[in-house]
């Protein structure tokens, strides 16, 4: 598939099935809630498990019927990708959210606490990337 076709999907796939929760469901499409409701009370969520499986699943289901290879990890191991993953998650919490339900969601009903997230998760990424890529001599960190 083209290149500029897969994301471009993806971002509309997206957009639709925010669009699906939130006619049909009236939930915002926020993965950082819906995971932490979902172990909260499995039984009582059950929707919210079938949504998180699916997103697996789906995934999956592209890279296997597209023929894509899964990127290899860069070094680092097994113990970056974990406080990696805590901070993620305690910058959604800090944040009240991640950036499915600020970026999508949030922007879309026009809600400023979002569109300032999204600014900032914006500003962040650009300043790592810019730090890691342009004042950390190549092989420095990791």
């Amino acid at each position: 598939m083209n290149a500029y076709l897969m994301p471009t999907a993806g971002g509309l796939l997206i957009g639709l099935s925010a669009l699906v929760m939130m006619a049909g469901l009236g939930r915002i499409t926020g993965i950082s809630g819906t995971l932490f409701e979902a172990l909260k009370n499995p039984g009582a969520n059950l929707w919210r498990l079938a949504f998180l499986l699916g997103l697996i699943a789906g995934t999956a289901l592209v890279h296997y019927v597209g023929g894509l290879s899964i990127p290899e990890p860069r070094n680092g191991g097994f113990l970056l990708a974990m406080v990696g993953g805590l901070l993620v998650g305690f910058g959604t919490r800090l944040g009240s959210g991640c950036t499915s339900g600020h970026g999508v969601c949030g922007i879309g009903r026009l809600s400023m606490r979002s569109i300032v997230a999204t600014m900032v998760f914006m500003a962040s990424g650009i300043a790592t990337v810019s730090i890691i890529r342009h004042l950390i001599p190549a092989g420095g960190l990791l």
